[in-house]
């Protein structure tokens, strides 16, 4: 079985709505592991990534789900550190109910898409906020964009919410996972003491990454 570092570095190799944008130019079994990144690996050239006729590589599209959280942060370094490559295109969504007033939101994207080119100033990154239903708007720009790979943040469940009325983070996960017309990962940094994250996809949950 191939390590969870290996994983990640042939993931990378192959790699009614109001909107505002703005862009920088700049444990498992070994079989079942090596199955899983097969049908990734399919996914992805499905969707217009790995190497045409010329053997020339294809730049990836790179969707990010962010909002005003700690989290998104996370979810956008990993983004960057295991999936987005120079010459790739990565756009930071951010999706706002449509009572909500968008200038905070436009600008934590801004500065989120600020950081990102300091990071890996050779990745193009965009930022786009726009008022919607988030699901359907999620998955309306990732055929718009035509993204190759969507990354979502995981967030850590609450017990008493489950119970209560059940989790809206998660059923938002689990529905673009199943929906979006890409290759789609959610992602949850592990709490302090613990380490790496966990990834989820439409064939592997809560994978554990010691990244």
């Amino acid at each position: 079985m191939e390590g969870s570092g290996s994983f990640m570095r042939q993931l990378s190799r192959k790699e009614g709505c109001k909107s505002t944008s703005w862009r920088w130019v700049g444990d498992d079994s070994g079989n079942s592991f090596e199955a899983n990144l097969t049908q990734m690996e399919e996914e992805l050239n499905m969707n217009g990534n790995g190497v045409d006729q010329n053997d020339m590589v294809l730049r990836k599209r790179v969707m990010v789900v962010v909002d005003q959280s700690s989290h998104s942060k996370h979810v956008i370094m990993w983004a960057l550190t295991y999936v987005a490559n120079e010459g790739d295109v990565l756009t930071l969504l951010h999706v706002i109910p449509p009572t909500q007033n968008s200038s905070k939101s436009s600008f934590s994207s801004t500065f989120l898409g600020s950081l990102c080119k300091a990071y890996k100033p050779e990745v193009e990154v965009e930022a786009v906020v726009i008022q919607g239903p988030k699901v359907e708007t999620v998955l309306n720009q990732v055929k718009k964009l035509e993204i190759s790979v969507l990354v979502l943040s995981q967030k850590r469940p609450s017990p008493f919410l489950n119970c209560v009325r059940g989790s809206s983070t998660e059923e938002f996960v689990e529905q673009c996972i199943n929906n979006a017309e890409c290759l789609t990962i959610a992602v949850r940094k592990q709490r302090k003491g613990v380490g790496g994250y966990l990834v989820t996809t439409r064939w592997q949950k809560n994978f554990w990454l010691l990244a």
